[in-house]
């Protein structure tokens, strides 16, 4: 086709992109005109302005007003990428990863030492520069007829020598407050001895000195037992916490206003606003906080305390007697319970719950709700390279799509960040703009395809406004949308724990003990003087190796008596094809039980909950805060957080990924349904190589179960030494083995392998092929159990199993495939392992049939 003149021409080639974009059919024809003109004139409407204290950008509206729906804009690419690719490119690209950094916000230096330089002058005077400080202090407060009850001591390389030297409690009788943050106090008895002579302290901070590490809390046990007046140590509530603590928080008392020690001033009567979050209060049953003390609180913030003295129920008879509490902030699941519909029905005056309007949160049906969410910000080290940088912060900013045309879809999603202007639209529920990608052919086909994001108004919107859109459009609760803003903010982690150690918990209340094995039942279909078998197949290594004269190959499905295909053989099929229910198909029904890779998880742990040999395995579709409360633990007590994403039904490690970014999993969900599986990070290895194992399973019965092994099983090595490095997360020939269809394949004859592996390891290899055959007999065990229903007498196939051996040469469950390739099998010659018979691939097929159809078991094992 010609390049695309008109309107119409335009419309008749994109009409299906235009209609899947949503840009309202009144801005098709400018976005035409913007198109064939290559106009990008976001620039004069808006301004793109640093925010997050210089760690985000947003979107402002520059242009005076902009009405709902009335102007389309084009948003350019400015890089796009296979994910595999993602890390090279941006180190070879010239100028790629600088750009990015920059959109990104991830090219200066983080937390960077802002203190002067005469900073250090303290620290070179000694405690001569710090008794200056103090002097200055008490001359102050004898102008004004006062004592020096407020003293702020921080970052002054105070060592302990140096507090005793200064001897605070002679010179400070009166203190209420010392804050002594940041200096380099060690010894646990000076402390003890120093601050334990003040009569009157209320609050004390020694935060980040090394004592507080060092002590694991006991220090703080010795000072709250010999100074009962204290209501805050190092930021947290004491348990003997009351007004002046209270007061703290709501600003009534501070540097300025310490309050007196010896009497009440009853300022808490005028508080209204009270954020006593991150406090450690344990109770809230303090005749200090009530409604008699504060009889005009209106707003209370509770986050990140446990209240864990309280029940819930206790907790909100409390806040129920607080006459003017409209608007509550507490972590749900929490102290005050899992539902934030339970919470606003306990606590009716209630008009906003974190944030949200109670009304809203009660006509959605909402539990769990949070509106203030902390955007999660990129953090980075000063000496990491520009590429690593732009990897970890990447996730916040990608999006995604697939190729496709009449024939096929493209295997692998592209991933692109959108330019500056795209990139600096931030999040909201509420957005009041659009963004969708479009691709345009001006010559009116593929090859000339050039990719572009759309941004249009759908609300209207004033000069000043910041520019937002939806990151989850059209994602609802029924997709697990709170639980994907994970993705960009810090959510709630205690919900996705305690959903977590539900799932877990159902794990492990299950434990099925399979039936001893029975004898062999199924009879061979060649009994008596029965004519050849007719097979039916289109897999050319069955046409080509199948021999044996008592099967012979037809191309009729319908005169076959053994259909072996590749294809899905259901209703469909067998209307289109003829084939009927008396002939013998190389599948079972509800095989997917096994073939696919979430029913794979399911069966099993419906069966056993969660066996050694399964790595824990999530379904994304449905158990996204599962995942997310596991990852949570790991990360909160230190322990190996890589994960392998797999999709549902896809082979040969297609869209497969490996990550310790939990954004990134998230992120995944994207290009289709997978699993996220728990990383092998320690596999055993083969002259410093992953690997795994192919085993060839025959099931001839479900019930009775009656599986075999062939003795044929080879091994897939991938090609560059094994590596936890962040970067070969990248690498395909690192991590993955099947090199089949990318990469070069390194075959390595089996016998040899396996005499290697003893001598490398100083194993028998007869031990590890125990433990898989147990494993895999376990499997199909789980399937027969929980699927009972996939049994069928027509019905004998052979499946491929995965296996990977932990570094203690444990086996571990990859996946079974159906109908699997056996290209290897059939072209290599090999010696059985443990028989020590010679075994031709070309009778590979000879022997299944044998074993399936005759009731043979030459090279192969009855499990």
């Amino acid at each position: 086709m010609s390049r695309i003149e008109t309107f119409e021409d335009f419309v008749k080639v994109h009409g299906l992109l235009l209609t899947a974009s949503g840009l309202p059919q009144p801005l098709h024809e400018r976005l035409f005109k913007k198109l064939s003109a290559d106009a990008f004139d976001g620039g004069a409407r808006f301004q793109i302005e640093l925010c997050e204290d210089g760690r985000r950008r947003r979107l402002v509206l520059t242009s005076g007003f902009m009405g709902k729906e009335s102007d389309v804009f084009l948003v350019d690419h400015a890089w796009t990428f296979r994910l595999s690719d993602a890390y090279k490119q941006l180190q070879e690209v010239p100028g790629l990863a600088q750009r990015m950094a920059v959109l990104m916000c991830v090219d200066g230096d983080l937390n960077v030492d802002e203190e002067a330089e005469g900073g250090t002058s303290i620290a070179e005077g000694g405690s001569m520069c710090i008794e200056d400080m103090l002097e200055h202090d008490l001359c102050k407060a004898k102008e004004n007829k006062d004592t020096v009850r407020w003293l702020e001591l921080d970052e002054l390389n105070i060592n302990d020598d140096t507090l005793l030297s200064l001897n605070l409690s002679v010179k400070f009788p009166d203190l209420i407050a010392l804050s002594l943050c940041g200096n380099r106090l060690e010894s646990a008895d000076i402390i003890f001895h120093e601050v334990t002579k003040f009569k009157h302290l209320k609050a004390l901070w020694l935060n980040n000195n090394p004592v507080v590490e060092k002590c694991d809390g006991c220090l703080a046990d010795k000072i709250l037992q010999a100074c009962p007046g204290l209501e805050i140590l190092n930021s947290s509530f004491t348990h003997n916490f009351g007004e002046w603590a209270l007061g703290f928080c709501a600003d009534v008392y501070g540097k300025d206003n310490p309050g007196q020690h010896c009497r009440s001033d009853h300022k808490l009567h005028e508080v209204t606003s009270l954020d006593i979050s991150g406090r450690g209060i344990h109770n809230l049953a303090n005749k200090a906080f009530s409604p008699a003390m504060m009889p005009s609180l209106s707003y209370l913030n509770l986050r990140g305390s446990s209240l864990q003295e309280n029940s819930a129920s206790e907790l909100l008879e409390v806040l129920k007697q607080f006459p003017s509490l409209n608007a509550l902030e507490v972590d749900i699941p929490g102290p005050l319970g899992e539902s934030a519909v339970v919470i606003l029905q306990s606590l009716p005056n209630l008009s906003f719950l974190n944030g949200v309007c109670a009304t809203k949160i009660l006509e959605a049906g909402k539990h769990v709700i949070d509106s203030i969410l902390e955007p999660c910000l990129p953090e980075w080290k000063p000496e990491e390279p520009l590429a690593d940088r732009v990897i970890n912060a990447m996730r916040q900013y990608l999006m995604t799509y697939r190729l496709a045309d009449e024939e096929k879809i493209d295997e692998t999603p592209a991933w692109y960040v959108m330019d500056e202007l795209g990139s600096a639209l931030r999040h909201s529920d509420e957005p009041n703009f659009m963004v969708a990608p479009f691709l345009y052919m001006p010559e009116g086909n593929l090859a000339s395809a050039v990719s572009y994001s759309l941004l249009w108004p759908i609300q209207n919107a004033q000069e000043g406004d910041e520019c937002t859109r939806d990151y989850l459009y059209g994602i609802g609760e029924d997709k697990q949308r709170s639980a994907r803003l994970t993705a960009w903010f810090h959510t709630p982690e205690n919900y996705f724990i305690k959903e977590y150690e539900k799932h877990r918990n159902e794990l492990e209340s299950r434990s099925f003990t399979p039936p001893s094995a029975m004898s062999l039942v199924t009879k061979s279909l060649l009994e008596g003087d029965r004519c050849p078998l007719r097979v039916y197949t289109d897999i050319p290594q069955v046409e080509e190796f199948l021999k044996r004269p008592e099967f012979i190959l037809t191309s009729d499905p319908k005169d076959a008596h053994i259909i072996w295909t590749s294809m899905q053989v259901d209703e469909d099929t067998k209307k289109a094809t003829g084939i009927t229910d008396d002939q013998i198909i190389n599948q079972f029904p509800y095989e997917a039980c096994v073939v696919m890779k979430h029913h794979l998880a399911e069966t099993v742990q419906k069966a056993y909950g969660s066996p050694d040999w399964l790595q824990p395995t999530y379904n994304l579709e449905v158990q996204l805060s599962q995942l997310i409360g596991d990852y949570y633990i790991r990360k909160r007590d230190g322990l190996n957080n890589l994960w392998i994403l797999k999709p549902w039904n896809m082979a040969r490690t297609i869209d497969t990924t490996v990550t310790d970014n939990i954004s990134a999993i998230i992120r995944l969900m994207e290009t289709g349904p997978k699993i996220c599986q728990k990383y092998i990070e320690h596999p055993a290895l083969f002259q410093g190589k992953k690997f795994d194992i192919r085993y060839i399973v025959l099931v001839r019965s479900i019930n009775p179960l009656e599986i075999f092994l062939s003795d044929v099983f080879w091994v897939r090595l991938a090609n560059n030494p094994y590596s936890l490095e962040k970067n070969s997360f990248f690498e395909y020939e690192t991590h993955f083995t099947v090199m089949n269809y990318r990469g070069r394949i390194n075959h390595k004859n089996t016998p040899d392998f396996v005499r290697e592996f003893e001598e490398e390891h100083k194993v028998k290899w007869s031990d590890v092929h125990e433990r898989v055959k147990k494993m895999i007999r376990s499997v199909f065990e789980a399937a027969a159990f929980v699927h009972p229903e996939m049994h069928s007498p027509m019905s004998r196939a052979i499946y491929g199993v995965d296996v990977m051996l932990d570094s203690s040469f444990k086996p571990k469950l990859l996946e079974v495939t159906y109908c699997p390739d056996c290209t290897r099998a059939c072209k290599y010659d090999m010696v059985s392992v443990f028989k020590g018979e010679d075994m031709r691939g070309s009778n590979f097929f000879n022997d299944v049939f044998g074993c399936l159809f005759l009731n043979e078991t030459t090279h192969v094992s009855p499990l």
